[in-house]
């Protein structure tokens, strides 16, 4: 009789052992020096305390309890969100070439950072439509957005981006990740962990674009509808003072949406189209997706927006205001 025979797989213990992930800081400039480090940590001390002094002044400021600042802190405060959730291991691997993550903190981060770039696209939306508002009816703007109404929608937008994100990370932990468990970026994306599990990934993968067409895309949609009947409305205007100051009360937020939406289309063109480009590429370009907005949004509104800027001094230099 032969003897006993043994499987050849790896010990139980170990199979049953979660996986963990490599991060990838910029690819063929590892190991990260200072000169590259440095640029990320002003970038990201520039977005949080941008955007938290934005959040701050509308709060402590009694004039700044209005609709354009209330969602203009609910912006900021997203912002700090997609700040928060990616500092830790961007800051990780430049700093310390800490590369490696747990599954479940990976899991947690995935969800987190498009948590809240679904949030920032929902409130860009909301804004798009206090504009409209503003132009089409000023006399009863007041009363339709009011702040009890501002809140209920700002609940909706944070309800919505948790409903639809929470099946991402469930479908992700059954799946089995056997291949490279090497990231493309010094954080987790959906559309890369998706391509790392030995498995069929096609639930995943649809579920994500329905993730996609049913918040960036009909955000996308709403904001385009409400800047036709912006358009609409200031061209039956009959002075041309009253068009041009229409229009200029939009101009901060158009600068925003194009911070916002430009980044997240030049990255699915070089993920769809670029698939020869170098590595750096596409890491660049998703590093931009996540940090320019944060960083230029508070900028764009404190040059644009007397009221801001006038709070802001109050707040840093209050002996001079």
């Amino acid at each position: 009789m032969g003897g006993p025979s043994f499987s050849a797989g790896p010990p139980r213990n170990q199979s049953l052992a979660p996986p963990t992930f490599l991060l990838t800081g910029i690819p063929g400039w590892e190991p990260p020096s200072a000169w590259l480090s440095a640029p990320f940590c002003f970038l990201y001390a520039v977005a949080l305390v941008g955007n938290g002094a934005v959040v701050l002044v509308v709060v402590r400021d009694q004039s700044l309890h209005k609709p354009m600042y209330l969602f203009l802190s609910m912006l900021a405060a997203s912002e700090l969100g997609v700040s928060l959730s990616t500092l830790p291991t961007v800051l990780k691997v430049f700093l310390f070439s800490a590369r490696e993550i747990g599954r479940d903190a990976c899991f947690a981060q995935m969800f987190f950072i498009h948590c809240f770039t679904i949030m920032d696209s929902g409130v860009l939306w909301a804004m798009a439509f206090d504009r409209f508002v503003a132009i089409y009816n000023p006399l009863q703007y007041a009363t339709i957005l009011t702040s009890s109404r501002i809140v209920t929608l700002g609940l909706g937008i944070a309800v919505r981006s948790v409903v639809v994100l929470l099946p991402l990370p469930v479908l992700l932990r059954r799946l089995p990740f056997c291949r490279s468990k090497e990231l493309a970026h010094p954080y987790c994306l959906h559309p890369n962990l998706i391509q790392l599990p030995c498995a069929d990934t096609r639930v995943n993968s649809i579920y994500g674009l329905f993730v996609l067409i049913a918040t960036f895309g009909l955000d996308a949609l709403f904001i385009i509808l409400s800047y036709a009947m912006i358009v609409k409305t200031v061209l039956s205007m009959a002075s041309k003072e009253g068009r041009l100051r229409a229009l200029n009360t939009c101009v901060s937020h158009i600068c925003a949406v194009v911070v916002y939406y430009t980044p997240m289309v030049g990255v699915s063109m070089v993920s769809r189209f670029g698939r020869h480009a170098p590595p750096v590429l596409h890491s660049l370009m998703a590093n931009l997706y996540l940090l320019v907005p944060p960083v230029l949004n508070p900028v764009i509104y404190s040059l644009k927006t007397k009221e801001i800027l006038k709070a802001f001094g109050k707040l840093f230099f209050p002996k001079k205001f």
